[in-house]
């Protein structure tokens, strides 16, 4: 019989002849349940609730090191301690396992160990738009109460202990970690200090911002050299017309002697000189009158010269018999004196301060280069202070955050509800198996149920007499027992026919 879609009705009508094997099936399959519930061995889960306590002094004032996800740090924590290392003490200090313990590895108890250790992180609720994790539970599943429960406190205190020694471990490599890098950038901002210092010992007067100052000096040395100028001129003024009037007494004073008076003489060449002065400023050099003066000139300075070298061969000879030279010459013999060394002091003077101006021109100068080297050592130093300054506040940081967890002030895990002791096991879950049985015989009855229906090949309806025959039903014949007899012993070779139904055939 072919396969035909089955309707609401069918359903109906299958469970109503199925019905004594669907509820026979269920009403066994509970107490079944039940029943494999007590052969399984009983196990117990002690359970503790953990919460991350935030650091008691905020984070604005000292910033923790370790500002790594709780999550991520959770995860690694749940990987140490569970490895081998850590399980194997626990394994033997309780006695856990202790029919297994000669028989089977380690390994495979520390793995079974594992099986029945489940952390639970508690996720943040959702209204507080909260990111970090709030706590966890750590449920340990063993097959006596009190284990469990003594489990269960060892493994939470290891989480524990655990974070406490990895914040503390994490500050102290941090602030080594920085005295480290801090002890080089000192180490680097001394070399900078001292390039710095060496620079300016040798530009020392030529740095920028000395460069007003030796312009201002330079002005001023400038003024300076204009004063002495100025005065070794006057000195030298002074000295000649000293030594003019020295000359003219001397002359005076030697004529009284000799009974010569060269005064006419001087008198005509002073005369001659204005004579001269006044044609020049008239006509040139070519002019006769011009030449005639200057050859009256020379001519007269030349008998001037015989005269004062007689004189001054009378002069010698009768010196130890003539008699001192009169106050006034000595006064004008003095004063030339002095004026030399007048002369002679401003001279030096001159020369120190054309020279002090030639340093600060070449300070002056050179400003723009020594600029740039003492930029490139400047920022080379600021640089290296400030990466000294930033790591000094770094490793300050540091230290107060690695004694803010030595003295268990920072962000540390505290047990909420320590671990309880299982009154009864959470596994098995008697009512749930027998519940579990009491399903699982419905389904299997209804299973049944539906399978033998479907090889079953009976024809019930007017469809399963269509569908079987292709034909169409043209009556219904009432219950009649021996008609039915008969009709199903002619028709050896047609399905088989409910009572009550009559076959027919097309017209």
């Amino acid at each position: 019989m072919k396969q035909h879609e089955l309707t609401p009705a069918d359903y109906i009508a299958m469970l109503r002849r199925r019905w004594v094997l669907i509820v026979t099936l269920a009403v066994i399959g509970g107490p079944l349940g039940y029943g494999v519930s007590r052969f399984l061995p009983n196990r117990y889960k002690s359970q503790t609730l953990v919460l991350v306590q935030q650091p008691t002094v905020p984070s604005e004032y000292v910033k923790p090191v370790d500002s790594s996800d709780i999550s991520q740090r959770l995860a690694s924590m749940q990987q140490q301690i569970l490895s081998r290392s850590r399980l194997e003490p626990i394994i033997h200090q309780y006695g856990l396992y202790p029919a297994d313990i000669n028989r089977v590895s380690i390994d495979s108890l520390v793995e079974r160990l594992q099986k029945s250790i489940e952390v639970i992180p508690i996720l943040p609720m959702a209204e507080t738009r909260a990111k970090e994790l709030p706590g966890f539970y750590v449920n340990v599943t063993m097959d006596n109460p009190q284990t469990a429960q003594d489990v269960c406190t060892a493994v939470t205190s290891m989480f524990i202990e655990q974070n406490l020694r990895l914040r503390q471990q994490h500050g102290e490599d941090t602030t080594q970690f920085l005295a480290q890098q801090l002890a080089d950038a000192k180490t680097k901002l001394d070399e900078q200090d001292a390039k710095l210092a060496a620079f300016k010992s040798r530009y020392i007067g030529s740095l920028p911002d000395e460069e007003q100052t030796n312009l201002n000096l330079l002005m001023g040395m400038t003024s300076q050299l204009d004063a002495a100028t100025q005065a070794l001129a006057r000195a030298q003024q002074d000295k000649t017309f000293a030594e003019s009037m020295m000359a003219q007494q001397v002359a005076a004073w030697q004529s009284s002697q000799t009974g010569r008076n060269p005064e006419t003489l001087e008198k005509q060449l002073s005369t001659l000189q204005t004579q001269l002065v006044s044609l020049q400023a008239r006509y040139t050099d070519d002019y006769p009158d011009v030449i005639k003066t200057k050859n009256d000139i020379a001519a007269l300075q030349k008998m001037i010269a015989e005269n004062g070298s007689k004189d001054k061969a009378v002069s010698t000879e009768k010196s130890s018999k003539s008699a001192a030279e009169p106050g006034q010459i000595q006064q004008l013999r003095a004063q030339v004196h002095t004026l030399d060394q007048v002369i002679e002091e401003k001279t030096r003077a001159q020369a120190k301060i054309e020279a002090q101006i030639r340093v600060y021109q070449e300070r002056v100068q050179s400003s723009p280069g020594v600029e740039q080297q003492y930029k490139e050592l400047t920022r080379g130093y600021q640089t290296a202070l400030e990466s000294y300054n930033e790591l000094q506040k770094k490793r300050d940081q540091s230290a107060m955050a690695t004694d803010l967890e030595r003295k268990q002030e920072g962000e540390q895990f505290r047990v909420l509800d320590p671990a309880n002791f299982p009154n009864r096991p959470s596994f098995p879950d008697r009512p749930l198996f027998a519940m579990g049985g009491l399903g699982g015989g419905l389904g299997l009855g209804l299973g049944l149920a539906f399978l033998l229906e479907m090889r079953d090949s009976s024809l019930r309806t007017e469809r399963d007499i269509e569908r079987a025959l292709q034909l169409p039903v043209l009556a219904i014949v009432p219950v009649i027992e021996p008609i039915v007899t008969k009709l199903l012993k002619n028709s050896t070779e047609q399905p088989k026919v409910e009572p009550g139904v009559e076959v027919g055939s097309k017209a």
